[in-house]
């Protein structure tokens, strides 16, 4: 199990990987909007002001799954730029950020 918020940052590294590895090539893409959906397990500490986490699970999870509920989440994210003053990011050449 992972935390929803690792899949997030490994979803961001791994747009990050396709926007640096397609530099320079001829055809490019806009990045719209990223949908995830998740199985997690929703868990508060025990200890005073627990924390609550969501832990994302595989399909068919076993062992310790079995006692807990599994909830269904689906997240649109609309990835931006700091970089691109908050517009949309492309996947491919630089010079395409210029032709918007």
């Amino acid at each position: 199990m992972i935390e929803l918020a690792e899949l997030i940052e490994e979803l961001r590294r791994e747009l990050t990987a396709a926007r640096t590895a397609a530099q320079g090539e001829d055809l490019y893409f806009e990045v719209g909007p990223v949908e995830l959906e998740a199985a997690v397990v929703v868990e508060r500490s025990a200890t005073a002001g627990g924390k609550i986490r969501f832990w994302v699970v595989e399909t068919g999870a076993d062992g310790r799954m079995a006692d807990s509920v599994t909830h269904r989440v689906k997240l649109t994210l609309d990835p931006r730029t700091r970089s691109g003053g908050g517009r949309a990011p492309w996947v491919g050449d630089d010079e395409a950020e210029g032709e918007r």
